[in-house]
């Protein structure tokens, strides 16, 4: 074998050890972006689920104060408008595909629940009924839920985020749509999506 022959072989053979380093490289990273993409998906769904379970105790505890009670008429029609209402913030969760729509229906749960705390305080017996103490122990719970849920959700979003700002693997990540705007996170102090403190409220002394 000649000298010129021996030099584009061991061209050849470089070009192809560079050209399977940077395939496995681009392999790697796109599997870990993938990776974290489904990891932010699935604190996603963890945070619906959460929210859901809230939508689900709202009319629940509803019918309770209204099953516990004999009310006047302005009070009995507020408590079936409500009812109605933690039935459209039902849906709303449940159909909800961003951060955004999801706080506007939990902004909806939390003004059913508002009104509904100052029907319960004008009726102080409804506090001793058991049935809505515990509704109200699970609904504290779950208000934990949704904390800890979103909280999760978060560090997903900020692992992913991180990733795909990070170069070299922003360049494998603008390529395959990985960018940092596919995931919000949630901010702590906006308002609809902060949880009501039902363990004070509901057991607020006379």
């Amino acid at each position: 074998m000649g000298t010129t022959s021996a030099i584009l072989l061991g061209i050849v053979v470089i070009g192809l050890f560079l050209l399977i380093s940077v395939g496995s490289w681009v392999a790697g990273t796109y599997n870990t972006l993938v990776g974290k993409d489904t990891t932010v998906e699935t604190k996603w769904a963890f945070v619906q689920t959460a929210y859901q379970r809230r939508a689900d105790l709202i009319p629940n505890i509803v019918d309770t104060v209204k099953a516990a009670k004999d009310f006047e008429h302005d009070t009995q029609t507020e408590v079936a408008q409500l009812r109605s209402q933690a039935g459209q913030a039902q849906i709303n969760v449940q159909n909800a595909k961003d951060i955004d729509q999801l706080q506007a229906a939990n902004g909806e749960m939390s003004s059913v629940l508002s009104r509904l705390m100052v029907i319960i305080e004008k009726y102080p017996d409804l506090k001793a009924n058991q049935n809505f103490l515990d509704f109200q122990t699970e609904l504290t719970n779950t208000e934990n839920k949704i904390k800890y849920e979103r909280d999760n959700y978060n560090n997903a979003v900020m692992d992913y985020k991180v990733a795909v700002r990070t170069f070299p693997t922003n360049l494998i990540g603008g390529m395959f749509g990985f960018t940092p705007e596919k995931w919000k996170m949630f901010q702590s102090d906006t308002g609809a999506e902060k949880a009501v403190d039902v363990g004070v409220e509901f057991n607020k002394k006379e």
